[in-house]
């Protein structure tokens, strides 16, 4: 035994072999809390090893600039999935079981997003605008996270005028038919252009300015006034009381043919 010791020490490299083999002979157990040792080659199963188009366009997103102190604290490889989805161990080890990854489909999984997403402003919030978190409507009915149209801003699964029109097809019909009709894609003009996909029931989704006038008037700025006689003060009357905001058939978009029926 002191002549194999003394072979191992003056051979270089083989010191702590030796040290491995004669605890392992003797029967020894390695120290209590000892971290354990990975087989050679033994690597962490990752995320992108199953998921790999999430991973070739999740660089892009915005969700990928997560903040680092999250990486340090979990010194996981996959903290940048698991800060959405949680600890992917259990998962991984399934064969993916989705059972025990969090998802993000449905109203719970729509209220994990306003977890970070917290915005509540006077007319507009994620929690408890118009299209407030439903099992039928929710953060994932217009955003993808993870395969969003690329010119699409805002993460969103289509252009903004055709997602809005996936849910509201008579305001998309008149759009495309009327012959007297805004129309959308001209000079930047879409239909969050006046309407606001988180803003409040209250103010019924529409994208008011900052004093809380009706978003026409971004556009229709000399309607605003102050007037000497006032038309409309939006007590009485909006825009839209003689006016289509989408299409119609007649011209200006009045409501009514005639002038005349419309003043009656």
């Amino acid at each position: 035994m002191k002549s194999l010791k003394k072979m191992l020490g003056a051979v270089p490299g083989l010191a702590f072999v030796g040290i491995l083999c004669f605890g392992v002979a003797s029967g020894q157990a390695p120290p209590a809390g000892a971290p354990e040792k990975k087989a050679a080659g033994e690597q962490t199963a990752l995320c992108s090893d199953c998921h790999e188009d999430q991973a070739k366009a999740f660089p892009a997103n915005p969700h990928a600039r997560i903040p680092e102190k999250w990486r340090a604290k979990t010194g996981s490889p996959n903290a940048l999935c698991e800060s959405c989805h949680g600890d992917g161990a259990k998962h991984i080890e399934s064969s993916g079981d989705k059972s025990l990854i969090r998802g993000f489909h449905g109203r719970a999984g729509a209220e994990y997003c306003v977890t970070c997403h917290t915005s509540d402003k006077t007319h507009a919030s994620y929690s408890g605008g118009i299209h407030a978190s439903t099992e039928a409507v929710n953060c994932l009915s217009c955003h993808s996270v993870h395969a969003s149209t690329p010119k699409a801003p805002h993460l969103l699964t289509k252009t903004p005028s055709d997602l809005c029109a996936t849910c509201h097809p008579a305001q998309a019909s008149s759009f495309r038919n009327k012959p007297f009709a805004h129309r959308l894609g001209r000079g930047g003009m879409e239909c969050t252009s006046c309407h606001d996909p988180h803003g409040r029931p209250i103010d019924k989704g529409l994208r008011l300015t900052r004093v809380g006038e009706m978003p026409c008037l971004n556009c229709h700025a000399e309607k605003r006034g102050p007037f000497v006689f006032e038309h409309v003060n939006g007590v009485v009357g909006t825009c839209t009381t003689c006016h289509e905001a989408h299409g119609s058939s007649n011209n200006k978009r009045l409501v009514r043919s005639r002038v005349l029926q419309l003043c009656l």
